[in-house]
């Protein structure tokens, strides 16, 4: 069973290599930009499916927890501490090495926040967030569930825009690459397109190998048996409360991963990326690929999000993301991949003896 899993990530390998050759050789290098981003919103949606699929909790919320990882690490790395060297604080941080010196746009200096000291308060950040939300809010269920995880991502989406330090509606810009040592780094612009896919879809890669482990373990069959009958699975010892948590902020976690690297990656980050139709669109991508189908989430994160940003849907992007979730509810709730086809044309076919049907 384990080998089966590793020969499945292996494939998916082969996979994100093939498209990148694919791409380089048929000269639209170009498109390993959009790829990249795809990866990190993969990230997202695979957390939301875990947390869907498998504990049956419905999440409107991701966007939130997406943003604050994007607009910690955006707000430190762009905090210019050069004007407080004679500080005590200051000059304790920068022994520890947790502050970087770099050039300006005029020729001065920029003394702010290395990018892993700012990923990892972002990452903790968004885990404590995370407890707090999910310790009352797990208490509910269904439809009510899911409008308390939209009023925190409405919350998250009103302070960025209100906030001027975090650029209000012109979001934050400027955000410094993500330098992981060796030459290798997180960042925009031709010269590292190349080494960003890979590590976007790397880290993917590994998510999925966590993920799958994660569902075939002892944990996972608990988190089954709570989809299945939530009040049995409580009968039979299995601690809810404390699994639906933890998936909880295992999910929040992935999403706050994806804000802070794809940030670096953008050079900034915008307040669309903690609006609710972005919620929308990730439980909709879910819904899609089927909510208890990792793979399946996978392969519509891959297909719908690279399409989107490559403009293909134009200004009727959100309107065709909620679209494909109405959709997908009517006709196909279990996923694409899973549809009925034949369900489908019949629920379609007029009914006879019905009006506008044969008498």
């Amino acid at each position: 069973m384990r080998g089966s899993r590793h020969l499945q990530v292996g494939l998916f390998a082969a996979a994100v290599v093939a498209a990148q050759l694919v791409a380089q050789a048929s000269g639209k290098g170009f498109f390993l930009t959009q790829l990249t981003m795809t990866a990190y919103y993969t990230l997202v949606v695979l957390g939301l499916s875990l947390l869907m699929g498998y504990a049956g909790q419905i999440s409107l919320g991701q966007a939130g927890f997406f943003a604050i990882g994007g607009y910690t690490s955006a707000a430190l790395t762009t905090l210019d501490l050069s004007g407080q060297r004679g500080q005590a604080w200051v000059a304790a941080l920068a022994r520890a090495r947790l502050l970087l010196a770099r050039p300006d746009l005029y020729g001065g200096e920029v003394l702010s926040v290395q990018p892993w000291a700012a990923f990892g308060l972002a990452v903790l950040l968004g885990a404590v967030v995370a407890v707090s939300l999910g310790v009352p809010v797990l208490r509910l269920k269904g439809h009510y569930l899911a409008m308390a995880t939209l009023a925190f991502g409405t919350i998250v989406s009103s302070v960025v825009v209100g906030t001027q330090r975090l650029g209000a509606a012109d979001g934050i810009s400027g955000v410094p690459p993500f330098e992981l040592g060796a030459g290798i780094r997180i960042g925009g612009g031709g010269a590292h397109r190349l080494q960003s896919y890979y590590l976007a879809w790397g880290l993917v890669a590994l998510a999925m190998l966590l993920l799958l482990n994660l569902i075939h373990s002892r944990a996972g069959r608990a988190l089954g048996a709570i989809h299945g009958a939530e009040d049995a699975a409580r009968a039979m010892g299995v601690d809810t409360a404390r699994l639906k948590l933890q998936t909880f902020v295992l999910a929040a976690v992935m999403a706050t991963v994806a804000g802070s690297l794809l940030t670096h990656y953008n050079g900034g980050i915008g307040p669309s990326e903690a609006s609710v139709m972005k919620s929308v669109r990730y439980v909709a991508i879910v819904a899609v690929g089927g909510m208890g189908s990792l793979w399946g989430t996978l392969s519509a994160s891959a297909v719908l999000n690279f399409l989107s940003l490559r403009g293909y849907f134009g200004s009727y992007d959100d309107a065709v993301f909620g679209g494909i979730l109405v959709l997908v509810m009517l006709f196909a709730p279990a996923g694409i991949l899973q549809a009925d086809l034949r369900g489908i044309l019949r629920q379609l076919a007029p009914r006879r003896g019905a009006p506008g049907g044969e008498g």
